[in-house]
């Protein structure tokens, strides 16, 4: 949760550069040299580990395949002629007729961190409706997995990072934690010097728009899911004139500063939990992990506890502890299909046994059953810390913790104590908060989903109002889980597949299901 969740978790973004970046670069177009490239698409190979390893995607329902290419980027915006980077893409060509087609859809899946090379086609049968007339494409953002990925500590180095104790209760385990913090954070600036100034949200919406024209889209068709609605919000806002068709799903808070971004998940994530309870209590049998949705959460409170000095046996040679624990309890409230591994994981936790519980808290951390990781933690501090002007102290989570735990019992601690992961980072944050103000701008659909536990119901209704006057559109989820599309409910597909495929804006205020 301190690290995929993190965007939702740790909002922000980039005013401070935005008037000498566009002054730099011109508001509305990329470098024209970089624009003018051609792509060489060829199959695309199996995932780099930097992306999450696994094997090459496989064959689409049609049986074409999945493409990739690389698209060179200036590393620093401001100087467009300078040393560039390559940006890794994948797509999918459009199924339907030539003439039916619109463009290229271009998706961001969150984060920040995640790899969209290896994400798009693990969900690729869920967007076959909007391939009819798009090709479906989505990309790394820079840092992230082969588009010139951070680096920060190796395998050995995270394993012991994600053992360590992130809720201290005294003098000694605060000191570990912040010397931890500080070593890992020095890793990263002294394997990633060059590029830890430039994977800003800004620079990754610049390179949206050098890609928009690199792939022959006069504007921009989007999808930004999780911390891809930040992305989405301030692409809209640095290049109004150049948005399409847009879809924001799982809204992070444009408004908030890091700290209140932490205090929001912490109440999204109970909410989640209290869902779960509730949930597995109301089914037809016997709730296994307890007899009312208070006794299931009270038993969860205290497991974590036990863990605090007792951890169970893991995936040897590691073992589950408090941290890991709570990382997988947050990992399996993203989705409502994971509910069903929650209970396995804690059923088997009361016996003693903490393999399930670790492999879900290995999940949300991106490590593989090989050991091996994802840089998807290096790239999620990185962009958070590139972006977050805050700089936050031991004494300032120890001021705000009775607030996080009245927020969340279960979760409070864990994410009052993440907010100190970018002090001492090599780079000074941009802004409190992302601006995202899109005067002129074509409609943005904006879902909400209400039980929503990585971003808050509430962020959808301050991204519109922060998107401006006859922007901003709301849809609202009534759902659980993490997003509203990929949940399948037909009511939010058809308004999000009649906007991007025939321009149909929903009525403002609709609610799914009818």
């Amino acid at each position: 949760m301190e690290h995929m969740a993190k965007r939702s978790l740790v909002l922000v973004s980039t005013a401070v550069l935005l008037s000498s970046l566009v002054t730099a670069c011109g508001g509305d177009s990329g470098e024209e040299g970089s624009a003018g490239q051609k792509l060489s698409w060829k199959d695309c190979p199996a995932p780099s580990q930097a992306e999450g390893g696994g094997s090459a995607p496989s064959a689409l329902p049609d049986g074409g395949s999945w493409q990739c290419a690389t698209m060179k980027a200036p590393r620093d915006w401001a100087k467009p002629e300078g040393d560039t980077i390559g940006i890794a893409l994948i797509r999918a060509r459009a199924s339907g007729d030539a003439g039916e087609r619109i463009g290229s859809l271009l998706f961001n899946f969150g984060g920040p961190g995640g790899s969209g090379v290896t994400t798009l086609p693990s969900f690729g049968s869920d967007y076959d409706k909007l391939r009819t007339r798009y090709d479906l494409v989505s990309f790394d953002p820079r840092g992230v997995g082969r588009s010139a990925g951070v680096k920060c500590e190796d395998d050995r180095q995270l394993d012991a990072y994600f053992q360590q104790d992130m809720t201290p209760d005294d003098a000694t385990e605060r000191t570990r934690l912040l010397d931890n913090t500080k070593e890992f954070n020095a890793a990263c600036a002294k394997n990633s010097e060059k590029m830890l100034p430039f994977v800003r949200t800004t620079d990754a919406a610049r390179d949206m728009d050098l890609m928009r024209q690199v792939l022959g889209d006069d504007k921009l068709y989007y999808f930004g899911i999780s911390y891809g609605t930040e992305l989405g919000g301030v692409y809209a806002h640095l290049f109004p004139k150049n948005v399409g068709r847009a879809v924001l799903d799982a809204v992070v808070d444009p408004t908030q500063t890091s700290e209140q971004g932490s205090l929001g998940q912490a109440k999204g994530f109970q909410l989640a939990l209290d869902n779960y309870a509730e949930n597995c209590v109301s089914q037809t049998e016997d709730c296994p992990v307890g007899d009312t949705a208070q006794d299931v959460k009270n038993r969860i409170a205290a497991l974590l506890k036990s863990l605090d000095t007792k951890p169970l046996p893991g995936n040897f040679p590691r073992v589950l502890t408090q941290t890991a624990a709570t990382n997988g309890i947050a990992q399996a409230l993203y989705s409502k299909d994971f509910w069903e591994y929650l209970t396995e994981g804690l059923e088997q936790a009361y016996e003693g046994d903490g393999k399930v519980l670790m492999l879900l808290s290995d999940l949300m951390n991106g490590r593989s059953t090989n050991g091996e990781y994802s840089n998807m933690t290096a790239a999620n501090t990185a962009i958070n810390c590139a972006d977050d002007k805050p700089r936050y102290t031991p004494a300032d989570v120890e001021r705000r913790l009775p607030e996080f735990r009245a927020a969340s019992p279960v979760f409070g601690d864990f994410l009052a104590w993440g907010m100190v992961s970018c002090t001492g980072w090599a780079v000074p944050g941009a802004a409190d908060h992302p601006d995202v103000s899109a005067p002129g701008s074509a409609p943005v659909l904006v879902i909400g989903n209400t039980g929503d536990p990585a971003t808050p119901y509430e962020g959808a209704r301050k991204m519109v109002d922060a998107l401006g006057k006859g922007v901003g559109v709301e849809l609202t989820y009534k759902g659980q889980g993490h997003g509203a599309y990929d949940s399948k409910d037909k009511c939010v597909q058809a308004a999000v597949n009649g906007y991007l495929l025939n321009g149909r804006v929903p009525a403002a205020g609709t609610v799914c299901p009818h």
